[in-house]
């Protein structure tokens, strides 16, 4: 620890001959590729807060099933690209019980991980009229999202929903949609990275204007049960996820295995389409793919152009899961409510040496404890921060990058920070906090 702080030469002369932009700027994989290299360099081991990878084991249920479907040949044969009649049947029941929608196992449909659900919504539903341009994203948000809509040549808006919640969220979504020109409007709840989450109030609004502009919804729940406020564990009972679903008939939900069930290196998630959506049809569609109604062109057009299927063994993995999980016999919560308890006792290590915290309210409640959490430093940009941080051992990443208006902040990230490190962590936030008095 006598290393610390690092001297700023040294990382400016890393962030050079690797060509890599001001961490301000950087985006999350060249953090990761940052933190790695300064670690190299003086064999100081870093406190890693800028990747949201889980920092729990895959439950036994997922990979038991992998190994028999292995053993039982599957690794020899393609996947039905609509995915495996099992896991279509589990996720629907999945969406019934934990979501209290009623989406049809068709419309189930496994993708390798949320981003690739994401990627094909986006040359869906952005396709789907040649008068409107592409997606309006509510910020803060994934950084990724907008890089693929980019790669895919669409135009889109954002706006920071921070001082839009409630009932004054309603006209600055209408200012928006009122252009006729969005296609789709995307989401995370909970939200990352600020860890807010939208209540029913907030998402009726949504719906109802989605409904009113003929917009889609692509409603992201990489996180879906990690609000720990309220228990949404038990299955066929309330309280159930928030959901756009409720409100609208035209939706796309995004559900990740990366996070709820710590699977995120099987590559496998599902896009679940609702019944209205799946079987709309879209004349100008048919300027992209074989057929102008909107399931199949994610099936047979969008998803096959990507890949011939998701991971045979991974299929029936998550179908294990999320049976155990319907059934009631495991309750993943049990498990992630760790990140909740963790980032509790984190936050207050920061506050307590001079840190705020950006995004703290939800609405009229403090933020809850998860995934994640923001913060900042009195008298220094995100930017700054992050790049002094960096001198101490400590990597996150800066809101800016997220679509925040809280150019001040940074998101960081508890999963990969284990409890046996939080007197690591907390030395070096007293030492941060010794050498820059705040005001």
């Amino acid at each position: 620890m006598s290393n610390i702080p690092l001297s700023t030469q040294l990382i400016n002369d890393i962030i050079s001959k690797n060509g890599l932009p001001e961490p301000g700027i950087a985006s999350i994989r060249e953090i990761v590729f940052l933190a790695n290299q300064i670690e190299k360099a003086t064999g100081i081991q870093f406190i890693k807060m800028e990747m949201g990878v889980p920092g729990l084991p895959a439950p036994s249920i997922g990979i038991e099933a992998e190994i028999t479907a292995l053993g039982n040949g599957v690794a020899a044969v393609y996947p039905d690209i609509r995915g495996i009649p099992i896991l279509k049947d589990e996720a629907s029941r999945f969406i019934r019980l934990f979501l209290d929608l009623n989406v049809n196992p068709e419309g189930c449909i496994p993708t390798v991980g949320s981003m690739m659900g994401g990627m094909v919504s986006f040359l869906v539903a952005n396709r789907n009229d040649r008068t409107k341009e592409g997606t309006l994203f509510i910020d803060p948000g994934f950084p990724v999202q907008k890089q693929q809509v980019k790669m895919l040549g669409h135009d889109y808006h954002s706006f920071d929903i921070y001082n839009y919640r409630g009932k004054k969220l309603g006209a600055k979504l209408e200012s928006y949609l009122e252009t006729g020109k969005i296609s789709s409007l995307l989401y995370s709840n909970p939200n990352n990275p600020s860890w807010i989450c939208l209540n029913e109030e907030e998402l009726s609004i949504i719906g109802e204007l989605a409904n009113k502009y003929d917009v889609i919804v692509i409603e992201d729940l990489a996180y879906l049960g990690m609000d720990f406020r309220k228990d949404y564990s038990i299955p066929g009972k309330p309280p159930y996820q928030p959901t756009v679903g409720r409100y609208t008939d035209d939706y796309i939900l995004l559900i990740s295995s990366s996070k709820i069930f710590s699977y995120a290196g099987q590559r496998i998630g599902l896009m679940a389409i609702s019944n209205h959506l799946f079987t709309r049809q879209y004349p100008d569609l048919l300027r992209y793919y074989s057929s102008d109604k909107f399931g199949y062109s994610v099936i047979f057009g969008a998803l096959y152009g990507l890949s011939a299927g998701v991971t045979h063994s991974a299929q029936y993995g998550l179908a294990a899961m999320l049976k155990a999980v319907n059934d009631g016999t495991y309750r993943y919560r049990d498990d992630v409510i760790e990140y909740g308890e963790k980032a509790a006792i984190m936050k207050k290590m920061f506050t307590d040496n001079g840190f705020k915290i950006v995004y703290d309210t939800d609405l009229d409640e403090p933020i809850a404890d998860g995934f994640y959490f923001t913060i900042s430093y009195p008298g220094m940009s995100g930017g700054e921060l992050l790049k002094e941080l960096l001198r101490y051992g400590v990597s996150a990443i800066s809101l800016n990058i997220a679509g925040s208006e809280r150019s001040e902040g940074l998101r960081a990230c508890v999963s990969l920070i284990p409890r046996e490190r939080f007197g690591d962590l907390e030395i070096r936030l007293k030492k941060f906090f010794k050498d820059h008095p705040s005001v």
